[in-house]
């Protein structure tokens, strides 16, 4: 399993929209919207990366609103 957190920046006053329509999104465990330089934070979790990379490129990124995203992989360091 593959986890990750995914930091979205959205068009002025989406980012309600925008958390909702990811929050429902098979694969998303939380969406919430912030403040900062990013407006929503996601929480993924993926079978492996190819399935987290597909999740992200044809699900998340095709969210109405959304102009930019990272995506930060969960790593076990110990």
């Amino acid at each position: 399993m593959v986890q990750a957190f995914i930091l979205v920046q959205t068009e002025v006053g989406k980012a309600a929209a925008v958390a909702n329509a990811i929050a429902d999104i098979a694969g998303v465990v939380s969406a919430e919207d912030v403040t900062g330089p990013y407006d929503v934070i996601v929480r993924a979790e993926a079978g492996d990366v190819d399935e987290l990379g597909q999740l992200v490129v044809a699900k998340v990124q095709s969210v109405n609103g959304i102009t930019r995203t990272l995506t930060c992989p969960v790593v076990n360091l110990g």
